[in-house]
């Protein structure tokens, strides 16, 4: 196996190592030897890559951010309307939250800690990227898309206030994130199906790359 493949490879099992370690006993507790043989590599493999835990947590935001990157521009290239391209999003977000320890963990670290995934910065960051939608594509209604900005704003902030409220209900109990609970509150929302968009829209230019 080439050194740099094996190098990228022991950086992400120490990630993954770090954020199952920060799940269980919390950033506090977490030593860094046990992360390290969590991960099976030495302390010296893992002080390789990281110079200290502080390091080692950042990376886990960084790696969180990044998969959650990944989602959000899933649903700007989405072409269902607002409210359906919002669903899809709620689904495939809690999907990864429930099977992705790092991007779990990295949800789940103070705001002063690892700046970027606390609970503000994730209004901030989903109400610009459902705002941009609904602008875009509008939310529909008898006179059209852009009949004023305030029925938009509205709409984004509805959904923002759904999916943000789900993420937190769904730390404790994770039936908030099944699908069929979330395709079942959809369903029981007001119509704001808006205009179908065109694949391959560019991401909001509005959005932090970290929150």
């Amino acid at each position: 196996m080439p050194t740099q493949h094996r190098a990228i490879q022991s950086r992400q099992a120490l990630i993954r190592s770090a954020a199952e370690t920060f799940l269980e006993k919390g950033v506090p507790a977490a030593g860094m030897v046990e992360i390290s043989r969590r991960a099976r590599l030495s302390k010296g493999a893992l002080y390789f890559h990281f110079t200290s835990k502080d390091d080692l947590t950042l990376a886990v935001r960084d790696a969180a951010l990044a998969t959650l990157k990944e989602i959000e521009d899933a649903f700007t290239r989405s072409p269902e309307p607002l409210t359906a391209a919002v669903r899809d999003f709620t689904v495939e977000l809690f999907g990864r939250v429930a099977s992705d320890a790092v991007l779990r963990a990295g949800l789940r670290l103070r705001p002063e800690t690892a700046p970027g995934l606390g609970i503000y910065a994730l209004e901030q960051r989903w109400y610009a990227l459902f705002l941009d939608k609904a602008v875009t594509c509008g939310t529909g209604g008898p006179a059209g898309p852009h009949t004023s900005d305030t029925e938009p704003r509205r709409t984004a902030q509805l959904l923002t206030s759904l999916v943000v409220g789900l993420l937190h209900l769904g730390g404790e109990d994770r039936t908030w994130w099944d699908r069929e609970a979330v395709v079942g509150l959809w369903e029981l929302l007001p119509a704001a199906a808006g205009q179908v968009c065109a694949v391959g829209i560019p991401a909001p230019t509005q959005l932090p790359a970290a929150g």
